[in-house]
């Protein structure tokens, strides 16, 4: 029997994630920005270590190349789903490895997407809100501040266990934003983490504080979609996606 071929699922646009083997939140909050959209949003799975400190983030480098060729070629960008780990491992690097697996793809990270959000945004001075323990906070406010970003209050919960993080309540999280938001001069808020939910509670924390509050996820959702060529607006929750529109 003849058969046709087309583009494939999701024909209209191909992303590709790198997820963490203890990741349990990201898929969850990025199946609601994509829902109903042409969109095939491929995952592979890094191993890595239950906790979050420098040495456990470092050692997924070993395993970042063959983790990007587990996924399919013919792809529009590539995530790498780690703020933390690509602060550890630095943005320069990940990309290199990813690529060594998929030449000439786009390849972006939470933290990389944050800085090119808040540049888009056109703002320098953050709240940043975390899970994390010093050890990974200090070189976060470091890698930011080399891009003009400043760091003018921080709260954390101390965690460095995801099974913990992942189960982090939303408004546990947005008792945090509004407490780092009280600061003088904050124009924004920034909370660091795939695994910590708050699709949840964007808009609506946004709404009470009158600045933007942009999550690791909503970040990097909203800059694989402009590596790839498309307009973000009204993609994902909060003042972020309204960019394209404006």
């Amino acid at each position: 029997m003849t058969y046709e071929l087309d583009q494939g699922a999701g024909a209209g646009l191909r992303l590709g994630m790198i997820l963490l083997s203890v990741d349990e939140t990201l898929e969850y909050e990025l199946r609601q920005a994509l829902a109903g959209r042409e969109v095939n949003l491929l995952h592979a799975r890094i191993p890595a270590r239950g906790d979050v400190t420098p040495d456990d983030l470092e050692s997924m480098t070993g395993e970042m190349t063959a983790t990007a060729a587990l996924l399919p070629q013919g792809l529009d960008a590539v995530g790498y789903a780690c703020t933390s780990g690509a602060t550890i491992i630095g943005a320069d690097r990940v990309e290199a490895l990813v690529q060594m697996a998929h030449p000439g793809v786009p390849v972006t990270n939470p933290l990389s997407a944050v800085i090119a959000a808040l540049g888009e945004m056109g703002l320098s001075r953050i709240a940043l809100v975390s899970p994390y323990i010093e050890e990974i906070t200090r070189p976060m406010r470091a890698a930011l501040a080399d891009h003009g970003i400043e760091t003018v209050s921080e709260v954390s919960f101390g965690q460095k266990e995801e099974h913990t993080v992942a189960r982090i309540t939303e408004a546990s999280t947005r008792a945090a934003i509004v407490e780092a938001a009280q600061a003088p001069g904050v124009e924004a808020v920034f909370t660091s983490c795939t695994n910590l939910r708050t699709f949840g509670i964007l808009e609506a924390v946004e709404a009470e504080l009158g600045v933007p509050v942009i999550s690791s996820n909503s970040a990097l959702i909203w800059h694989l979609l402009r590596l790839s060529g498309q307009a973000a607006a009204g993609w994902g929750p909060g003042r972020l996606f309204g960019r394209d529109a404006a």
